[in-house]
């Protein structure tokens, strides 16, 4: 029996252990044959008439399922993304806002872009970091693509295997619970003001397994003492403890928020929009974080 045969005949009994119920026993990955017929997308004859066209074609199992017309091309993409235990949804199933492309489009080329920028900030920070593992996220100014960037940098990070928390500390403009869909009654202010503990405050995302969000809450009338508070950084504190990372979308530079927070977690990634930020400004962001101490690990241009 030739490799082809193999994987063939290998389909075949994972299927047919399905359709009777009983267990199959656990591979890294998982075929994409059981995972489609999990999700009721084949049954077990389709299977059959797969794996004869993927004997003659030589073909993958998705490719032969899609020739023969049983799945679309969403229904692989889904599938293989499973496999690689890499979250992925589709359209319409959660709140999620469209905006989030990482957990839609998870092979996009923009998101392929943004993946290279997480692997650059796991090797220039993440891998020599020992003490905290926190992240503040920088813009010159409003409309640069601040929280979009937040937010999609850290899906790609839990699609990475990362425990991560995405912190709004935009206490004046906050957007990250639009983005996930999420309750913004309870945030990071009432955490602050002594009036909601954290653990009442962090939502997990259940259709992003690894990732958990800390919405800003209602918008207090004095953010910046809000954050100069002690409580802030014992949050952090407390918070990296339960993370493998923190990322903080932060406001604008332009108010004196931003550089309190990039002091408090130690180190920053600078966003710079395409056609749109100011060189001098951007310049500026990095010479104040840098007097203040906090550690800019470097800067992604926006071009979405």
């Amino acid at each position: 029996m030739n490799r082809a045969d193999r994987m063939a005949a290998r389909e075949m009994h994972d299927v047919a252990a399905i359709a009777e119920s009983q267990p199959v026993e656990r591979r890294l990955p998982q075929p994409i044959g059981v995972i489609l017929c999990a999700a009721a997308k084949l049954k077990p004859n389709d299977v059959e008439r797969v794996v004869a066209f993927q004997r003659r074609k030589g073909v993958r199992f998705g490719e032969a399922a899609r020739a023969l017309g049983l799945v679309t091309r969403t229904d692989v993409e889904r599938a293989l993304a499973r496999q690689f235990d890499l979250p992925y949804i589709q359209r319409g199933e959660t709140a999620v806002s469209r905006a989030v492309v990482a957990a839609y489009e998870p092979s996009s080329p923009q998101i392929e872009a943004l993946r290279a920028a997480r692997d650059q900030l796991v090797l220039r920070w993440l891998d020599h970091e020992t003490e905290s593992r926190t992240l503040a996220i920088l813009s010159a100014a409003r409309r640069e693509g601040r929280s979009f960037i937040a937010a999609n940098l850290a899906v790609v990070f839990a699609q990475l295997g990362h425990r991560t928390l995405l912190v709004d500390a935009d206490l004046r403009s906050p957007s990250q619970h639009r983005f996930f869909g999420l309750d913004n009654r309870i945030g990071l202010s009432a955490v602050l003001a002594g009036r909601a503990d954290s653990r009442e405050a962090v939502q997990h995302v259940p259709s992003l397994p690894g990732l958990s969000v800390l919405p800003a809450g209602a918008i207090p009338p004095n953010p910046q003492d809000l954050l100069l508070r002690p409580a802030f950084t014992e949050l952090l504190r407390q918070l990296g403890g339960h993370a493998s990372l923190v990322l903080i979308d932060c406001p604008p530079a332009s108010t004196s928020d931003a550089q309190t927070i990039a002091v408090r977690a130690g180190a920053a990634l600078i966003v710079v929009r395409k056609h749109a930020s100011r060189l001098w400004r951007v310049q500026g962001v990095s010479a104040s974080a840098g007097e203040a101490r906090a550690r800019v690990i470097g800067a992604v241009l926006n071009d979405f």
